[in-house]
């Protein structure tokens, strides 16, 4: 057993990791056509139906479109280092294994952390966003819910027409449905595909129609000016040119300046809060060691679903804006308030059922994901064991699957939706800067490695990925509340690693993570050196 600070740095070689795969527990009947509807089902939700609304109301106005073109261009970078890191390490656990075989076993449990707090808070904001169109819709149907049971404590409870009706206690439709989607995902991954295949076509149809309905509504001179002015105003005699702009931007962010609102700024820190839309595209990836054929499957699902939601997200804005004056446009139900514009109550009714399946599928997916992440890691010896217990007729790990769904649940329950989505979106951001960084290390430690897919004009792209992500992380770490909350989060895990992880880990003992039982058997060399035949 390695010892001492070395413990940290230890790395599974590639074809370690490779190996694990092979003799992985869990089911392989996932397609690249199941794969792109898995990340379609997770990127199109909460994004689009319900944070849109607070981005361009709150910080970019009509520049909303621009915010998710910048937002759509880093998660291309990411996408393609996601890809290639897929395609050559099909593994359940995403961006940890991927962590583990490039900077060690210290790096792999941050990377770890960082997706825990990415998917089960996820799941959780997605969860807060179908319970106000469920409310909405319940309305339409005459059943009104209290407004103690519409929100986390202390959130301000307003009806229809804005007025404010109460103060939160719980969100008990939140609570529920989270509670639904983790029975659902014990039952298998199948099974929740079938599922989630039939969703993901019933919101991407709603999606689509919003755009053509729409369309007819549009007013374009409300999308002038595209970038609203900056309030309050800058002092005379500055310098306004784009450029000028953009570095004042960029320092604020950097700085943690909030002082002003809308202009260049605003569209910059309103890409940060709407990166929460994206997400679905990195959760294909969790999804590798139940890939049919990792190698073409995992890029076409990554990149398809990346490019078809980006295409859709920035259509639906320019629509969205058109009809509703941007101003008032932060309600829990943007889209819903758009077509009630277009006095279509008919329309209105699907988009509120459309939304509510779209989301439903989002919570799926994110829940997925990180249960997949919880059964890596315990299998690696860094958690108990019993979060790697797989069910015998299911063939999921149920164990971890309750675990992480209660957590979620309270989550939901509990916590407001800025909250939680500010969180998720930190924690994401932290993991993709690292996956570009994997990139660039494995293409210097093993440029030998297979790579099915290799991520195109190399290094800019996940350079360029990195500091992008660092960028928006520097401008949501700027409210105090986040980054405290953030900063404990990690302190507390690192301590459980340094106090139970590297105590256990089957890495350190010198412990392969697979068998032809997938039981742990001795590694046929010294921990922390290549097996034979790997340089």
């Amino acid at each position: 057993m390695a010892n001492g600070i070395a413990r940290i740095f230890l790395r599974k070689s590639v074809s370690q990791i490779q190996a694990e795969h092979e003799h992985g527990e869990l089911k392989r009947s996932l397609g690249a056509i199941n794969l792109v509807l898995l990340g379609i089902g997770c990127i199109i939700g909460t994004g689009i139906f319900v944070l849109t609304g607070r981005a361009s109301a709150q910080f970019a106005g009509p520049g909303i479109m621009i915010s998710f073109v910048i937002t759509g261009t880093l998660c291309a970078f990411v996408a393609l280092c996601y890809a290639e890191l897929a395609a050559a390490l099909p593994v359940s656990g995403s961006a940890y294994s991927y962590t583990y075989a490039s900077m060690g076993e210290g790096a792999a449990w941050v990377m770890g952390l960082l997706l825990v707090l990415e998917y089960g808070l996820a799941a959780s904001t997605v969860s807060v966003g179908w319970s106000g169109y469920f409310v909405s819709l319940m309305h339409d149907f005459g059943v009104n819910i209290p407004a103690s049971l519409q929100a986390a404590p202390g959130v301000i409870v307003k009806d229809h027409d804005g007025a404010v009706i109460g103060t939160g206690v719980m969100n008990l439709p939140a609570f529920i449905v989270i509670g639904l989607v983790t029975l659902l995902l014990i039952r298998g991954v199948t099974e929740s595909a079938t599922v989630n295949n039939i969703v993901v076509a019933i919101k991407v149809t709603v999606v689509i129609a919003f755009i053509v309905i729409g369309f007819k509504f549009v007013d374009t001179s409300m999308w002038t000016p595209l970038v609203p002015a900056e309030i309050p105003a800058r002092p005379a005699g500055t310098d306004m040119s784009l450029l000028a702009q953009i570095g004042r931007a960029l320092g604020d962010v950097i700085t943690g300046n909030a002082d002003y609102k809308y202009g260049i700024g605003g569209v910059i820190h309103a890409a940060a809060v709407i990166f929460f839309a994206y997400l679905g595209f990195e959760a294909v990836s969790t999804a590798g060691a139940e890939a049919k054929n990792p190698g073409k499957d995992m890029p076409i699902g990554i990149l398809g679903a990346l490019t078809i939601c980006t295409i859709l997200y920035i259509l639906t804005c320019g629509v969205l804006v058109g009809i509703v004056p941007y101003a008032q446009l932060d309600v829990p139900a943007p889209i819903a308030l758009a077509a009630d514009k277009m006095h279509l109550p008919w329309f209105a009714f699907a988009v509120k059922v459309g939304a509510i399946a779209g989301l439903s599928s989002v919570m799926l997916v994110l829940l997925y994901g990180q249960t997949r992440v919880f059964y890596t890691i315990s299998r690696d010896g860094l958690m108990p064991a019993v979060f790697a217990k797989v069910h015998p007729r299911f063939k999921t790990p149920y164990v971890n699957t309750l675990v992480v769904g209660l957590l979620a649940m309270l989550a939901a329950g509990f916590l407001s939706l800025d909250h939680l989505a500010d969180l998720s979106n930190v924690g994401s951001l932290a993991a993709f800067a690292l996956v570009c960084i994997t990139v660039i290390y494995l293409r210097r430690t093993d440029p030998g490695l297979a790579r099915p897919f290799r991520t195109p004009f190399y290094p800019v792209v996940p350079v360029l990925g990195a500091v992008m992500c660092l960028i928006l992380l520097m401008s949501l770490m700027s409210t105090p509340n986040t980054r405290n909350f953030f900063l404990i989060y990690l302190v507390i895990g690192i301590v459980v690693y340094f106090a139970y992880g590297i105590r256990s880990s089957n890495l350190g003992k010198g412990i392969l993570v697979a068998g032809s039982e997938g039981e742990p058997h001795e590694l046929p060399h010294k921990v922390g050196e290549p097996p034979q035949g790997q340089g």
